[in-house]
């Protein structure tokens, strides 16, 4: 009974957590959907509103670690509710848009600054305040699934009033399931009122300088931002170019929209595995062994003449191999530095991952431009990813993790 008591303030912080994550992840997932009408009725390029998806990404990734120093500032709560109503105005602004302008403010810049305050970054920092630390991994693997499951609701949604009545009712539906991102970001806001226990703080609090200092001077986390740029990287190469590749080669086009939508499931399976993984065996060594084997799965397929066989195995491997390491790096983070600063330096590493998106995404088109082929592009993609992993898990393996307090007292001994 105890211990049911104990949960009530717990439950609502997570599962406002999840709700935010899901939505906030689910309708910025479901834009591809709008992209033909939408270019073809206000007469701007497919390069216009991928731009504008890119600016989306850049600002999302750069203003992560400001958006986590505000909550250590102002509170959660405050940055997330902000967050939440700048993702509604930035749909409303998208709905309404005659031009590139429109777009570029509602679906770049609006929304990649609301999904600094409401995806991944802060949905898992709050999930790690809330819950004691021997389960803390596994918490946030189930978090981190859930922001596979509001595609399934997005996209559905989006795609019906699409067809049915134009995109910009596509738009608006998108809209309407945003609004519920409000109520779950104040729920997810109770976080505010939990007082951090004992020893939670390795860095305590110090200065937002300091706190940076202090991360870009620990080696381990130096190692986990590189490998994460390339995880980025991967990612959004495999997601943009995925669909063009599968074009070249004269498969059905669903089979790609197939293929993400087999991502997304086997996501959720791979988020809930290495969350509980990441409670039992050494965090930094798992996301070593995640790139080492999404490379592998990556060359593999590539290599092959793509069938509709092999491209499903394919997404079903990537899917579960896809965002399980965002349990791992946000709990590697809390072990390194604490809770204090969680969600800005969190915020640092993930800046690293979208320079990385940016680059698969734009740096594939322009290899593809350039040549004519996806060949040179995969096999730069699986040599990184392989270097990655491989200096991931052996660093992890030389070098255990410990708490910055710990590590700079040696230095300083």
């Amino acid at each position: 009974m105890a211990g049911i008591i104990a949960l009530r303030p717990i439950v609502p912080i997570l599962l406002g957590a999840a709700v935010m994550l899901s939505l906030s992840m689910g309708l910025r997932q479901s834009f591809g959907l709008i992209m033909q009408p939408l270019t073809q009725d206000i007469a701007i390029t497919i390069s216009d509103f991928t731009l504008a998806l890119a600016v989306q990404n850049l600002a999302w990734g750069f203003l992560q670690p400001v958006v986590g120093a505000l909550a250590v500032r102002l509170g959660f709560r405050p940055v997330m509710l902000a967050g939440a109503a700048l993702y509604v105005a930035g749909l409303l602004l998208l709905a309404n848009a005659h031009g590139v302008v429109g777009v570029m403010l509602g679906a770049g810049v609006f929304i990649g600054i609301a999904l600094a305050c409401t995806a991944s970054g802060m949905a898992l920092a709050v999930g790690s305040r809330a819950v004691p630390r021997v389960v803390r991994s596994m918490v946030l693997g189930l978090i981190t699934a859930a922001g596979s499951l509001g595609a399934l609701l997005a996209a559905p949604i989006g795609q019906t009033l699409t067809v049915d009545f134009g995109w910009r009712a596509g738009v608006l539906g998108f809209l309407a399931l945003a609004l519920g991102i409000l109520p779950a970001a104040w729920f997810a806001g109770r976080v505010d009122k939990i007082v951090l226990p004992p020893g939670a703080d390795q860095i305590g609090e110090t200065s937002i300088k300091a706190a940076i200092g202090t991360a870009l001077r620990t080696p381990p986390f130096i190692i986990m931002a590189g490998a994460y740029f390339v995880c980025g990287m991967q990612l959004l190469f495999i997601t943009t170019h995925l669909p063009s590749y599968l074009a070249i080669c004269g498969l059905d086009p669903m089979l790609s929209a197939e293929a993400l939508g087999l991502i997304s499931l086997f996501n959720v399976v791979g988020s809930l595995f290495f969350g509980w993984a990441g409670g039992r065996w050494s965090k930094l060594a798992l996301l070593g062994m995640i790139y080492i084997s999404r490379s592998l799965v990556l060359g593999w397929y590539f290599m092959l003449p793509p069938t509709p066989a092999t491209t499903l195995v394919f997404a079903a491997l990537m899917g579960f191999l896809w965002l399980g390491v965002g349990p791992l790096v946000a709990g590697s983070v809390v072990e390194m530095f604490g809770l204090h600063w969680h969600a800005m330096i969190q915020g640092l590493a993930f800046m690293s991952h979208q320079l990385g998106s940016f680059l698969g995404a734009f740096g594939g088109g322009l290899l593809f431009d350039a040549l004519g082929s996806y060949d040179l592009a995969w096999r730069l993609g699986v040599s990184m990813g392989l270097t990655a992993g491989i200096v991931q898990v052996m660093f992890a393996l030389l070098r255990p993790l410990q708490p910055a307090t710990q590590t700079a007292r040696g230095s300083a001994s």
